[in-house]
């Protein structure tokens, strides 16, 4: 399993990214006003092309580079999401200021690098400190510190489901690399306990999830609840085997955001559930691979980062996969490698490359050399 684990990872990457171009052409045709009917895939691919060449370059890196580095990208990352809250650079859509409009760029989404900056930064700072993870300051408050910083930057964009992933995928980092249990277990409770303080005094958050609460009151099924609503009734509509791949009906309209938000339900509705399963399966060899080449790492930099990266992926496909399901409040989540986003995309694609280029050099063998072989001895033949 170790040898092949980066075969299986990236085996399982190129299924869910054919399978989200595949989908992005079946429902990007209906995206209420947008006039090219593949603009969506056009850019997709792009950012596909772009993606496959950084990952290239990822699992090529040095390591010793990226913990010489890492205080530097986290302080960018950071400067990059404060961005999104001044007004004229930041870009609001659906009353989320997530985005940010860089001259020559376009429109790109720092959480996503802010969740790269974060693991790296953490993996820099345990692998100074190694010995010193059991303690209070170093071993918790300054890597939490760390991780802070761009969580809230991120809840006040009010994009509380990137700010929960990353806060879980934190918190799975610091409890694996050995901070105690006496300082996690109080500050997770402060941290649901404020979280949802601030979810309870925002009056859009917070009707969602009393909406989601009550799934069949039928004065909010045409209201907050239509989209998860809608998702059901798709999933529904699918069975076993799916209608066929573009006879989706629920993207018509009234599925707003089949092609990102809630792609699983369109893909549910015209594969089925063996595709929707698929996903699933795919997601935990991800897992499965990542966590395997997080414990063949030879270096403690390297296991954090394989750990954190694998988080990373995985945590907010969980997400998607429990809102999408109605399991979980409605909350905007990308799924990793299949919805539309170009930024999401690449820094996935980046994250699998350098979780390659981990496994590759845990693979290196350096042969050893037999020092008596190469020495001559004199003898005296009687």
């Amino acid at each position: 399993m170790l040898r092949y684990a980066s075969i299986l990872l990236c085996l399982a990457v190129a299924a869910l990214v054919v399978l989200g171009l595949t989908m992005l052409a079946s429902t990007s045709v209906w995206v209420h006003g947008v006039e090219e009917p593949y603009l969506f895939l056009r850019k997709q691919a792009t950012m596909l092309v772009i993606g496959l060449v950084l990952s290239i370059c990822a699992a090529n890196i040095s390591p010793e580079l990226l913990r010489k580095v890492w205080p530097w990208l986290l302080l960018m990352a950071s400067i990059l999401l404060f961005l999104c809250l001044v007004p004229g650079i930041g870009v609001e859509n659906f009353g989320s200021k997530r985005w940010v409009k860089l001259p020559g760029i376009g429109t790109v989404q720092p959480s996503e690098f802010g969740k790269v900056a974060v693991v790296l930064a953490m993996a820099g700072w345990f692998a100074r400190w190694q010995t010193e993870v059991r303690t209070f300051w170093r071993g918790f408050v300054i890597p939490g510190f760390f991780a802070a910083i761009p969580i809230g930057l991120i809840m006040g964009e009010t994009d509380a489901g990137t700010a929960i992933s990353l806060s879980i995928t934190t918190g799975a980092l610091l409890f694996c690399m050995g901070s105690r249990l006496v300082y996690l277990i109080p500050t997770a409770v402060l941290g649901i306990a404020g979280a949802g303080t601030f979810l309870y005094n925002n009056p859009n958050r917070w009707a969602r999830i009393q909406a989601w609460m009550d799934l069949d009151n039928p004065a909010e099924k045409l209201g907050i609840n239509m989209q998860q609503i809608r998702a059901l009734y798709a999933l529904g509509n699918g069975g076993p085997t799916g209608v066929g791949l573009g006879n989706g009906v629920e993207k018509f309209g009234t599925l707003t955001l089949a092609h990102s938000d809630f792609i699983l339900p369109a893909i549910g509705e015209e594969l089925g559930l063996v595709a929707t399963l698929g996903i699933v399966i795919c997601y935990v060899l991800i897992a499965v691979c990542g966590i395997a080449i997080a414990l063949d790492a030879n270096q403690v930099f390297n296991r954090c980062l394989a750990l954190g990266l694998t988080c990373m992926l995985v945590v907010p496909a969980m997400m998607h996969i429990g809102v999408t399901t109605a399991v979980l409040p409605n909350d905007g989540l990308p799924l990793p490698f299949v919805s539309y986003g170009g930024t999401s995309l690449v820094v996935s694609l980046a994250a699998v490359g350098m979780l390659v280029g981990i496994h590759r050099r845990n693979q290196v063998v350096v042969p050893r050399g037999f020092p008596l072989t190469r020495e001559k001895r004199f003898a005296v033949r009687l």
